[in-house]
């Protein structure tokens, strides 16, 4: 059976697909993204896809595929990148890779709230470039943790996973919000409040919700003007969660205190983005689950769930909808 890979994809993946023995493996052998005309060409006939988030997956991709399209394998655990309602029409299976990643999500987000908080990226610069000159009571002073609410939008797999890493930096209260309340939330001691209690309530506000329609642009020019001056915002979930023209805004007129991204709309950001402008802005090439271990686990599981699919077994993680 044919099977497309869109890119080259770490070798504990590779291996398993190799050592099958049931599929033929035609790779886009590149570190870059797939030319959309390779992508059409590529899945021509193909009974199996392994795609990455930043591959589109829809109606002429699947039309290109064709009625021997069994199963598509995705390296990540989000799925807006494909049409989801005509890949469902057409019976085809799809996997994806949750639950992996969630450990490496939660650390980087962590990270990325002191590095932001902390105004350590700024720090360094200083040091680079000569602005360290003498202990300043005030100088390059940020926001600290203990004692503090955080608010967490989303507590599901990532977002449990970064509550339970904040609890023991002396977090006095953690809210969230989302669709219902969980009964998992009382391991962290977890607030179900609406979400504009947490907004205007919290002096970190993480996001760590899916992109669904709801939330398409959640985090707009109202979200933010509901938060304190004193708040940090940081989002590790989808770019297109937050409006950032709305965000520089509050950025740069002194609404909320600063902002960390590791996920942005486009990615990569155009360099001349307004948005690096800002000192009080750290943004990350969306590396949450960037870990040597995490992403072998990924494509192992990718691999395993696009055999599954291709064999008409039961997949490790297959994605129901």
């Amino acid at each position: 059976m044919k099977v497309f890979i869109t890119r080259r994809i770490p070798q504990e993946g590779m291996k398993i697909l190799s050592q099958a023995g049931v599929c033929k493996v035609s790779l886009w052998d590149s570190d870059e993204p797939v030319p959309r005309v390779e992508l059409l060409k590529g899945v021509e006939g193909a009974h199996g896809l392994l795609c990455l988030l930043s591959d589109k997956i829809d109606t002429e991709v699947l039309d290109a595929a064709g009625p021997n399209l069994k199963v598509i394998s995705t390296l990540s655990v989000g799925f807006d990148h494909m049409a989801m309602d005509e890949i469902k029409k057409r019976g085809v299976r799809v996997g994806y890779t949750p639950d992996v990643l969630t450990d490496a999500t939660a650390e980087l987000t962590v990270a990325l709230l002191l590095a932001t908080a902390r105004r350590l990226p700024e720090g360094v610069v200083e040091v680079k470039n000569g602005g360290w000159s003498t202990w300043k009571p005030l100088w390059l002073c940020g926001y600290g943790l203990s004692g503090s609410t955080v608010g967490v939008i989303g507590l599901g797999r990532i977002g449990m996973a970064i509550a339970r890493r904040l609890n023991p930096f002396g977090v006095k209260r953690l809210l969230y919000s989302g669709r219902t309340a969980k009964s998992y939330a009382a391991e962290v001691e977890g607030e179900y409040v609406p979400l504009d209690t947490l907004v205007s309530e919290s002096d970190f506000v993480v996001v760590s919700c899916a992109l669904t329609p709801e939330t398409q642009g959640l985090c707009n020019k109202d979200f933010f003007s509901k938060m304190k001056n004193t708040a940090v915002f940081i989002n590790t979930s989808r770019g297109a969660v937050v409006n950032q023209e709305d965000l520089y805004q509050a950025l740069s007129s002194g609404q909320i205190a600063c902002a960390g991204l590791d996920v942005t709309t486009p990615e990569p950001l155009p360099t001349d983005h307004p948005l690096l402008t800002l000192k009080n802005c750290v943004v990350l090439p969306h590396i949450g689950s960037a870990t040597y271990s995490t992403r072998g686990i990924m494509a192992e599981l990718s691999a395993n769930n696009l055999l599954a699919g291709l064999q008409g077994t039961d997949m490790p993680s297959e994605l129901k909808f």
